[in-house]
């Protein structure tokens, strides 16, 4: 065989194997480098999805946790409010009660010193009427006796 037919025998074969691999060979492959490249790509574009997905969360969840924290210190300064409210009305209510004390207290005072008056105007009289038993120790008129005593009762 010459160098020149072997040479053409093999271009031959090359070009069959060349015309094999593209018509059989190679689509598969193209085949599965693209699905490949598909995949690839949506998985990126899954992940840009999921990372402006997970932004948008944390935005919705600021924006919640913020709603959440203004609505607690309106909650709280509500109740401090009321708080100070209630503390001021038991402060009214007790001083009411204390100014009731208080005045039953003076009445019941001024009771105690009308019957003390009283009871000393009755020691007073019957000081008086013993005193005046040991000075007169004569025989005296009763009736008289008690209308003086009454009227001295009454000055007192």
């Amino acid at each position: 065989m010459s160098i020149t037919g072997t040479l053409i025998v093999q271009i031959i074969v090359f070009l069959i194997l060349v015309w094999f691999t593209m018509k059989f060979v190679w689509p598969p492959i193209t085949a599965a480098l693209d699905e490949r490249a598909q995949k690839i790509a949506d998985g990126l574009a899954a992940a840009d999805k999921a990372k402006a997905d997970l932004s948008a969360a944390n935005k919705r969840v600021e924006e919640d946790l913020s709603k959440s924290r203004n609505e607690i210190a309106g909650r709280l300064a509500d109740a401090e409010r009321r708080a100070q409210a209630m503390i001021e009305e038991a402060k009214g209510r007790a001083s009411e009660e204390a100014n009731k004390i208080v005045a039953v207290a003076r009445a019941e005072a001024d009771q105690q010193a009308v019957k003390a008056r009283e009871a000393l105007r009755e020691q007073v009289a019957v000081l008086a009427v013993k005193g005046a038993e040991q000075i007169l120790r004569k025989e005296v008129n009763a009736g008289v006796h008690a209308d003086l005593l009454n009227r001295l009762k009454a000055e007192l």
